[in-house]
């Protein structure tokens, strides 16, 4: 009678491996529920961000299709994030490298580019866009470093770097390097330096500092100082 002892052997290993993978893609599913959750004060239960948020369902549908070019299968990397794109509004190139917690909120007409780059913990609103510029080569999209946030419409655009905790504010059109822990505003986008914190703490579109304002409010005040030397000196 023949011994299937190391067939057994070899199917319980194959078995055992398989779990190790589906408790592992079932933990990274829970983290990125559980990150959803912490900044969204409208997902009222896990149940809800898993089934109901094209977010969530366009960076799962992410992570098969960039396994899938890695592999060399570009055909079906694109036909995996061609779908996703029109059932959820959001295009992500399967080339794109997308850390561990990224949050598209609404979602509706994100782009994010082949040669982008973002970090853990970044938060994306409805219609930015990591794109190119049309005259580089290479790489074309920006990076993102962890916990930034990109407001409604923004449009970052080229290899350009955005630091550690920065903000993009709604609408605003980034064509340079933004510095870690900084606001950036307008079109084109100015900097504006200041300590920020994470997104999952505050989500804050608008509450964002103006540069224009901030510049005119010194200048009204250095015009104030001069006009009060001024009326000494006639005195």
């Amino acid at each position: 009678m023949k011994d299937y002892t190391q067939e057994i052997e070899a199917f319980e290993r194959r078995i055992k491996e398989l779990k190790g993978k589906a408790d592992s893609l079932l933990g990274e599913l829970k983290s990125e529920v559980r990150s959803i959750r912490e900044r969204d004060p409208a997902a009222r239960t896990d149940a809800e961000v898993l089934l109901l948020y094209p977010g969530l369902h366009a960076v799962i549908a992410h992570r098969l299709a960039n396994k899938l070019y890695k592999q060399g299968n570009f055909f079906a990397a694109r036909a995996v994030s061609q779908c996703a794109r029109n059932i959820t509004g959001i295009e992500i190139h399967p080339a794109a490298t997308i850390g561990k917690g990224l949050f598209i909120d609404h979602g509706c007409a994100v782009v994010i580019g082949e040669t982008a780059v973002i970090g853990d913990n970044c938060t994306i609103y409805q219609g930015a866009t990591l794109g190119g510029t049309g005259k580089h080569v290479g790489k074309r999209h920006p990076t993102l470093g962890n916990n930034v946030m990109i407001g409604a419409g923004a449009k970052v655009l080229g290899p350009i770097t955005i630091g550690d905790n920065a903000k993009i504010a709604a609408g605003a059109v980034v064509l340079k390097d933004i510095p870690e822990n900084s606001t950036a505003v307008g079109v084109p986008a100015r900097v504006v330096r200041g300590k920020t914190v994470e997104p999952a703490q505050s989500l804050d579109q608008i509450n964002v500092p103006d540069p224009v304002s901030q510049e005119l409010s010194a200048l009204r005040a250095r015009i104030e100082e001069l006009e009060a030397k001024v009326n000494r000196n006639e005195e």
